[in-house]
């Protein structure tokens, strides 16, 4: 028990974390302070003196415990209730205008629709939760059900109230916001300035400061970042009703939590498209970055009759801003080769800076691709990354050409082995003909090891490279000979190490077959193909032994995917592999997981994007389990397409089709919870 702390004193202390908390408030979130520097700091000395002069006084939610926690071994992991939705994303004006055309069209009978647009922040994703006005968990998006629990770094940034403001009402009993952490322009060069200093690496740009700030383990380092935030929606909310997104935004600066001020009203497709033009010619003048605005319905019932669709909600959109670009100078081409033997121009350019990031290589994709834009070495160019991530040369800047460019031409031997190079009729994609060739042998035993195949732990990019190099796996069908001297024997291993990868070979061996059919790098057999290929003949003998015609009588199969299948099986390397697989234990049958009748019987599932709650995996074995079909591609024969995460065209598709589309809880309602 500390000592007793006399009445005044804790109405002291309750009036200085009131004038503090106030002070904060005008200055991190409204930017419009009443006091100075000095008066401020005066408040905060006097309130960090009681409280150490009486312990007993400190609260979690005092201005003065913003950082002092001890540094964190691992994040916890934090479970919603309600998930963190990401955005369907346009890219250009008929994209905006077909998400406009469906809001309308899912909103019978309403003629007039209030849009919010707002700009799109590029930081990183946050959720703060508060109980009865304090901060009590604060989490990234993750997977948009789990995400990492952040609340100490949290609680360093100066914009994230600790308590909610009161006044002029009761705060909500619980209040769950979500938000972006993002670093101002300024303080990202002012901190990378700093580190540039003292000699340690700096950040590209702020999207990755901000996101690299906020996951520290220690949060001494979080708070000595220039982080800031602003809240752009809500999730559950128990003491307050909001009728529409406004009326939420407004009630959170009530609250005292900070909110996007640069926000318009739209009533048409063209209130939108002059807002994207505005803020994007304004984007290089914010003191902050932004990639887009994002467009919201704003009436909250309207929300509701919109609904879900998987992991991304109707009544929102982002309209991505054009990817940024800059003109660089074409050194030279030169040519990879991947697991399948494709070859594959890579630019190799004058270093420049492209949306904040150096950009030094990047794609051109195939060599019509570079005919078609009659791109030549030594051209300048326009270079951008493709949705801000992956570079990508767009263009010659042909009025700079000099005459002294020349064009590329493709090798017509291996760049890595020396066999002929070929392309087959009515391909883009030129090829390595090499059976040896030690990229591409390289290239299959990493996907033959990896998470999504055998998953074999340990076999990585540098152990694959020693064993291709000295002669101990020419294929994977080798890696079930090796023994523990043969690996210890390589650099770097040792006798524990070299019991690890004999250990987790050994796990691979019991792997389900169509995961073993995936493994083997047959060109066009993906993980769902590799699936269909498995319920429909049940052992890899019977697969091997199957005609060109039975293969494409699978469904979702097709006569492509089933002429790639025979040729690999008939080959006489692909079958000594198969032998060296059998002979090392690896499962080479299982059950049919399809079974007849069942109340799914008749009906054929298509799945686009990612799922939340279970793997891809499980959601076919659910549909087999109960008599349904699984299908690899969208046609007028497809009973349901599962929209995920991320999806593709495949839904576009679907969407054309007019076939019924499900999000990923009606799916779970149909096929019922799993064992």
């Amino acid at each position: 028990m500390g000592k007793s702390i006399p009445e005044s004193v804790r109405d002291r202390a309750a009036d200085l974390r009131r004038q503090v908390r106030y002070h904060n408030h005008r200055y991190y979130v409204l930017d419009d302070p009443e006091v100075s520097d000095a008066e401020y700091d005066r408040l905060l000395r006097d309130l960090e003196a009681l409280e150490k002069q009486y312990p007993d006084l400190v609260t979690p939610d005092s201005p003065t415990q913003r950082v002092g926690a001890e540094p964190l071994d691992a994040f916890e992991t934090v479970t919603r209730a309600m998930p963190m939705l990401s955005l369907e994303n346009a890219m250009d004006e008929g994209e905006l205008r077909d998400w406009v055309g469906r809001v309308h069209k899912g909103l019978p009978g309403v003629s007039d629709v209030e849009f919010i647009a707002e700009p799109k922040l590029d930081g990183s994703s946050i959720e703060l939760v508060y109980a009865d006005g304090v901060l009590s968990t604060a989490s990234t998006r993750g997977d948009g059900i789990r995400g990492e629990n952040v609340t100490l770094n949290a609680r360093t940034i100066k914009a994230v109230p600790l308590r909610l403001l009161d006044s002029p009402g009761p705060v909500p009993r619980l209040l769950e916001v979500r938000g972006e952490v993002f670093m101002p322009v300024a303080g990202f060069q002012k901190l990378n300035r700093r580190l540039e200093e003292a000699g340690e690496k700096t950040f590209a740009n702020p999207r990755n400061a901000a996101a690299g700030s906020l996951r520290q383990l220690d949060p001494r380092v979080t708070a000595s970042r220039p982080l800031d935030i602003f809240l752009y929606g809500i999730g559950r909310v128990e003491g307050a009703d909001f009728r529409s997104h406004r009326e939420a935004m407004d009630g959170l600066a009530r609250f005292g939590l900070k909110t996007m001020e640069r926000w318009a009203s739209c009533r048409s497709e063209e209130d939108i498209l002059r807002y994207h033009r505005e803020m994007e010619a304004e984007r290089d003048r914010l003191p902050y970055e932004i990639d887009g605005v994002v467009i919201k319905v704003n009436r909250m019932d309207y929300q509701e009759r919109l609904g879900v669709r998987s992991r991304s909600p109707r009544h929102a959109i982002a309209f991505k801003f054009k990817p940024r670009q800059a003109v660089t100078r074409l050194l030279d081409i030169e040519v990879q080769v991947g697991r399948t033997g494709a070859l594959t121009p890579v630019a190799r350019l004058e270093p420049v800076s492209v949306g904040g990031v150096e950009v030094s290589n990047a794609t051109l994709h195939n060599l019509d691709e570079i005919d078609r834009k009659d791109i030549r070495i030594g051209d300048a160019v326009v270079v951008q990354r493709a949705g801000d991530v992956i570079p990508e040369v767009v263009a010659p800047v042909k009025d700079r050409r000099t005459g002294k460019e020349r064009k590329f031409v493709m090798p017509d031997r291996c760049p890595v082995c020396g066999s002929p190079v070929v392309r087959p009729e009515g391909e883009a994609v030129a090829r390595c003909s090499g059976s040896e060739c030690v990229q591409k042998l390289m290239g299959d035993l990493q996907h033959f090891g990896g998470k999504r195949a055998m998953d074999i732990d340990g076999l990585g990019e540098k152990l694959v490279e020693q064993l291709v190099q000295s002669g101990l796996a020419r294929d994977p069908g080798d890696l079930y000979g090796l023994t523990r001297e043969q690996l210890a024997g390589l650099e770097r291993m040792g006798e524990k190490s070299a019991q690890n990868i004999l250990d987790a070979l050994e796990a691979s061996r019991a792997r389900p077959l169509d995961r073993v059919v995936f493994a083997l790098g047959v060109r066009h057999v993906g993980e769902s193909v590799a699936g269909l290929l498995v319920g429909a003949f049940g052992s890899l003998e019977r697969l091997a032994a199957a005609t060109e015609t039975e293969l494409a009588e699978v469904e979702g199969v097709g006569p492509i995917v089933a002429r790639s299948v025979r040729e690999w099986f008939t080959k006489p390397r692909n079958q000594g592999i198969l032998e060296k697989l059998r002979r090392g234990g690896v499962q080479f049958s299982q059950p049919p997981k399809k079974r007849e009748g069942g109340k799914l019987a008749g009906k054929t599932f298509v799945f686009t994007g990612g799922l939340a709650s279970m793997t891809r995996d499980e959601a076919k074995d659910r549909v087999l389990a109960q008599g349904g079909k699984v299908g690899s591609s969208v046609s007028s024969n497809t009973g349901y397409v599962v929209a995920g995460e991320s999806t593709g065209s495949k839904l576009a598709k679907a969407e054309k089709l007019g076939l019924t589309i499900l999000t990923e809880e009606e799916f779970v309602r149909m096929v019922g919870p799993g064992k």
